[in-house]
């Protein structure tokens, strides 16, 4: 047994936690091996087996070599690179293998070799099975020449079905498993046909191989004359072991099939705790009766396809209700946003890559908010369960109504952290909040332990761009760790920012930086229209496939459609926080000079400033700063800094040191009018700066 490869093995994740019962009763471990990758997956029965602990086996069959000694090792890969070789389905084996405290016993594995349409083996599915009992040194000699023809007949058509039935998880592939040529040649059958009860009917799923079809058969009553219906009617299974039989017992069905050289037939109900959920039927053309063995064997199978159709189905089911939760949490719909192009994409975890799909806390969110702003939302709650996207709607319903009462976005946070903290469950979320003025393409950005989001320029370069960050949500309430830092990210007209969750970016075994570097390299060479990018990245996450979901929002800046009215910026200035002041500076003159008022940035600057340390030194409190521009006559920008005070401000002397006093003074010289209003409670400054005539704002 050799590596053959190093890419991942798709397998479903709780494989082999619940091996078929019939291996069990049998004593018979699984295995899976991919060859392509070199992994081999073992169920706890071949761990036992092999006398190796989970933690001791890494799924790489060169690992077992500390089992089977070296002699015995080198006829277990010429018996099996024989049948690779010359074609075989199926091989198998005795050897010895020596366990932890020195003993060798002898071993027995089947296996049953799967191959592409070009007849190149891919992947090896079977048994294995402590076989020191059964023989003794010589018999085993013998037995390994032999092969034992009868016992790997049986395994053929019980043990390997059966463990290929093990990885089927939805009804298809159940199917799928059964129907493909390898399945019918485990069945040793020609034909295959199987159907589910559904309100007194069988509505007929699968036929094969193609042409098997009898025409008036899809849908058929349980009281018709067919043997699919009898088997379902009297719970037991219905045997046909001759052509002449078949056309006495059926005629109605046999002059349908008298082109197939149909000689004998087995239908089977499929019957789970006493129930039938269906039949299935396995027609023969080379084969006339059946031996009791034989009849015994088949309906073992019957009773190991009926449990893996039912689970099939309750699969089906949970995913169908785990999916319908998760859409009924996310937006139903994206709104429009003046100046900008917008994407949103969500693609549901692959586990096990082909197997199925499963649920996630994935979500994004596009908020409208006051002034012509908007929040744009990513975020991760821990887990894939349906219990993760419960947590996910009731987060993503919270966060968006901090968001609309107008709180900053480290306020928006924080609350979120503290209403996920006090719910009820274990999860955490991680998390990423942009709140945008499109007017000036100005981003206030809070992040609480997402990934950084990433910025496509209108030249076509991409970049991660690092915004400061917190704890996940939920953990920095637990630890008081509820500081939330803003970073700033600006956006010219032709820019794309993207926000994204893990799953689009983590791979097995990749670090996450080079995730990223791979990432924006694929934005780089990516179509310029947002919808199209975002399909493409989604194709790309769906041809790796993943066990982890994936959300994505894509928001391109433009030039408006049409002149606003005005432009309209908001921030707030904590007490305590010279970081806050300085960003807050920065983002004013961004604004100016988006709105064409660059000639008197430094003048609004400078009384910004004088209004908001004011407010920070006499009040003790948060100084909420608002600039917006106002067209008329005159085309003017004002700044109001409201605090909670009712105090009003006063002109005072300047003091000998000459480092106070001078504030309103210099509000007077620099703005052309000002003045203070009542704002509830407290009170508002403001001050408004002629900037230009009365066409409306760049």
């Amino acid at each position: 047994m050799s590596d053959r490869g190093a890419s991942p093995l798709s397998l479903p994740d709780d494989w082999p936690d619940h091996p078929d019962p019939i291996l069990v009763l049998n004593r018979m471990g699984s295995f899976d091996w991919d060859l392509d990758a070199g992994v081999m997956q073992m169920d706890a029965l071949a761990h036992e087996i092999f006398d190796v602990r989970p933690d001791e086996y890494d799924d790489r069959p060169e690992t077992l070599g500390k089992r089977v000694p070296p002699g015995e090792a080198r006829r277990l890969d010429a018996a099996v690179s024989q049948a690779l070789k010359d074609g075989s389905e199926n091989y198998g084996a005795y050897f010895r293998l020596r366990r932890r405290d020195g003993v060798l016993r002898w071993t027995h594995t089947q296996g049953y070799i799967r191959r592409d349409e070009t007849g190149r083996p891919h992947r090896i599915i079977g048994i294995v099975r402590d076989a020191t009992q059964e023989l003794s040194d010589t018999e085993a000699r013998r037995a390994q020449a032999a092969q034992e023809d009868a016992r790997r007949r049986q395994t053929n058509i019980v043990q390997l079905a059966t463990a290929a039935l093990a990885h089927a998880r939805t009804v298809r592939e159940v199917i799928d498993a059964l129907k493909d040529t390898h399945g019918l040649t485990h069945l040793g059958a020609t034909s295959l046909v199987m159907g589910l009860v559904e309100a007194g009917r069988i509505r007929l799923i699968a036929e094969g191989p193609d042409g098997s079809f009898v025409e008036g058969t899809r849908v058929t009553r349980i009281d018709e004359p067919y043997p699919m219906s009898e088997a379902v009617r009297t719970l037991s299974p219905r045997f046909i072991e001759s052509p002449e039989e078949f056309a006495e017992r059926y005629p109605r069905l046999w002059q349908g099939i008298t082109g197939l050289n149909i000689t004998s037939a087995a239908y089977l109900p499929l019957i789970v705790q006493g129930r039938p959920i269906g039949a299935m039927g396995l027609l023969y053309s080379d084969r006339h009766g059946f031996s009791a063995e034989e009849r015994n064997i088949l309906v073992a199978l019957g009773s190991s396809i009926a449990q893996s159709l039912q689970r099939a189905m309750f699969y089906e089911q949970e995913m169908d209700l785990a999916q319908g939760l998760q859409q009924a949490m996310l937006p139903r719909t994206i709104p429009s946003v003046p100046g900008a192009d917008l994407a949103v994409r969500y693609r549901a975890a692959a586990i096990g890559g082909t197997f199925g799909r499963d649920i996630g806390g994935d979500w994004y969110d596009l908020i409208p908010l006051p002034g012509g702003r908007v929040g744009a939302v990513i975020g991760d709650v821990q887990g894939h369960d349906t219990h993760a996207a419960a947590v996910m709607g009731q987060l993503r319903i919270v966060l968006r109504a901090y968001a609309a009462e107008g709180h900053p976005p480290a306020t928006v946070m924080a609350r979120a952290s503290v209403f996920l903290d006090e719910l009820d469950t274990d999860r955490s979320a991680t998390c990423l909040y942009a709140e945008a003025d499109l007017s000036t393409g100005v981003f206030q950005v809070v992040r609480a332990g997402h990934i950084d989001p990433l910025v496509r320029r209108n030249d076509g370069s991409c970049h991660r761009i690092p915004v400061p960050g917190g704890l996940p949500l939920g953990l920095s309430a637990e630890f008081g760790g509820l500081d939330y830092p803003v970073g700033t990210i600006e956006l010219d007209p032709g820019d794309t920012l993207l926000l994204c969750t893990d799953g689009l970016v983590e791979q097995p075994g990749a670090d996450l930086d080079d995730g990223m570097d791979t990432l924006a390299a694929l934005i780089t060479v990516g179509p310029d229209d947002v919808r199209e990018l975002a399909d493409r990245l989604i194709d790309v996450a769906e041809e790796r496939g993943g066990d982890d979901d994936v959300a994505l929002l894509l928001l391109r800046r433009r030039a408006l459609d049409s002149p606003r009215s005005g432009g309209r910026l908001k921030q707030y200035v904590p007490p305590g926080d010279p970081r806050a002041l300085s960003e807050t500076r920065r983002v004013i003159r961004t604004a100016v000079g988006a709105w064409g008022a660059r000639d008197r940035a430094d003048e609004i600057e400078l009384v910004a400033d004088e209004m908001i340390t004011n407010v920070l030194m006499h009040t003790e409190g948060t100084a909420v700063v608002t600039l917006r521009v106002l067209t008329g006559k005159d085309r003017r920008l004002r700044v109001e800094v409201e605090d909670s005070s009712s105090a009003l401000p006063r002109r005072r002397e300047a003091g000998e040191s000459g480092v106070s006093g001078r504030g309103l003074l210099l509000v007077e010289m620099l703005t052309d009018v000002w003045g203070v209003e009542a704002r509830g409670g407290g009170k508002c400054v403001w001050g408004e700066f002629v900037v230009g005539g009365g066409d409306e704002p760049a």
